[in-house]
């Protein structure tokens, strides 16, 4: 492509957007830029701190068990106190608690701190998720979530190369580090972004005569979405070994947290470099073979890291899932967006961010267990076939869903919303882009 070619599609790529998402999306590479503890706390522990890779497993567990008590609190939090107090909360009170738990030294302390963590930590997303869906246009959400996610990796990719090398000299700079840059994004937030909730008032379904309020049982009775929770956990499950089961692999080898750090940068630098190009390819393509191909690229991208020997051979293999990731996140992220009815996208986004928290429970647990007792080797395994299980799923699901006709005209949640949201199944080519993560 000429450099007039790249810089029309980079224009095409960041034009039209209002000025609030940019805000939002200051904070979130600002956020990332301090990512610390996700990505370390395994190294920390086994390395630093000498426990066993079960008890580096339990903590990472108990800060999943935080970020699934905290996401259905936040999504109601996101619809009745409003967008912006709730990520005003959540990311103060991730500062103050992460810095708390650089200091703690009892097995104890650091476990009940880690949980703290994990829920603050956690209780901003289905808020941030809610008002993107707010303040852009439907037709722009693809560009909007993959900019976004962009962010998000392009601040990993420095945070978690940098970050290795601050943790070879202090992991204490590392939290704190954390801790004052979440208190910078919630500086941000404060100053440049307003709230975006609608007004209740305005939502056609109430003038229809529909129910007041979206409520929890809502969302649980919402077959469809909760299959589409369902399957997300099953991939988030996948992707969370890679900040799980691939340090404490890693270390076992032999490799120090510098080498992790240098391997797992390659995923933010792809993503990088990737994700926006690689959205405009697929932006026109039936997102349920996307779906459905992500899905095995993630389980085999894991089941290659058996095989893995060497730093290179394990940043290989991160590039394998890593074209997964890139794929699945946004499209997913999308598909929730087009299932969530206007007034209650907080509820639906915190039971979908709840699938990544209890994947983020389950995951620490899955690798600590079966690398103690069988070898990083079966938990490979079982990442493969976990990938097959959420593709054959996503298929099932489906196959027998309405076409590209069905996704652009009427009916289905679309007049239960007002038609602002689409059909609510995946869409194709000529119909609202269906567009994850985080997490």
């Amino acid at each position: 492509m000429s450099v007039a070619g790249l810089r029309r599609a980079a224009h095409e790529s960041v034009s039209g957007l209002p000025r609030e998402f940019w805000w939002l999306w200051t904070s979130t590479l600002v956020n990332r830029l301090g990512g610390f503890v996700a990505t370390f706390m395994a190294l920390y522990l086994t390395l630093d701190r000498g426990y066993s890779a079960s008890y580096a497993g339990l903590v990472a567990a108990l800060h999943g068990l935080g970020g699934v008590v905290s996401s259905l609190g936040a999504g109601v939090m996101t619809d009745r106190l409003g967008r912006r107090p709730t990520m005003l909360i959540a990311q103060s009170s991730t500062a103050a608690s992460v810095a708390v738990l650089g200091f703690m030294v009892h097995p104890v302390a650091i476990a009940a701190v880690a949980f703290v963590v994990g829920m603050a930590s956690n209780a901003s997303r289905p808020a941030v998720q809610a008002m993107m869906a707010d303040i852009v246009r439907p037709e722009d959400r693809v560009r909007a979530f993959s900019l976004n996610y962009w962010a998000i990796n392009l601040g990993f990719a420095v945070s978690s190369a940098g970050a290795g090398f601050v943790a070879e000299y202090s992991y204490l700079a590392g939290f704190l580090g954390e801790a004052a840059m979440t208190l910078a994004c919630a500086l941000v937030v404060f100053m440049k972004v307003p709230e975006s909730r609608p007004e209740k008032a305005a939502v056609p379904e109430r003038a229809a005569g529909g129910a007041d309020e979206v409520r929890l049982s809502t969302v649980l009775r919402d077959g469809r979405f909760m299959s589409v929770v369902g399957l997300s956990f099953v991939i988030a499950l996948i992707f969370q070994q890679g900040y799980v089961g691939l340090p404490v692999a890693m270390g076992a080898d032999g490799f120090s947290s510098s080498d992790f750090g240098t391997a797992v940068a390659v995923n933010g630098v792809l993503i990088v470099v990737l994700q926006i190009p690689v959205t405009r390819f697929i932006q026109h393509r039936d997102p349920r073979r996307l779906l459905i191909v992500s899905s095995l690229l993630a389980g085999y991208g894991f089941g290659l890291t058996a095989f893995a020997g060497s730093v290179a051979v394990y940043a290989l293999t991160i590039c394998v899932w890593t074209v997964a990731e890139i794929v699945n996140s946004p499209i997913q992220t999308g598909l929730v967006v087009r299932l969530s009815p206007t007034q209650g996208r907080g509820r639906y986004q915190g039971m979908y961010t709840m699938s990544w928290s209890a994947a983020a429970l389950i995951a620490p647990l899955m690798s600590g267990v079966v690398i103690d007792r069988f070898g990083a080797e079966w938990l490979w395994g079982t990442c493969a076939v976990l990938g097959t299980g959420a593709a054959l799923g996503y298929w099932l699901l489906m196959r027998n869903l309405p076409g590209d006709g069905a996704a652009s005209g009427s009916g289905g949640r679309a007049a239960e919303s007002g038609g602002g949201e689409g059909s609510g199944v995946p869409a194709g080519a000529g119909a609202e882009p269906s567009v994850e993560p985080a997490g």
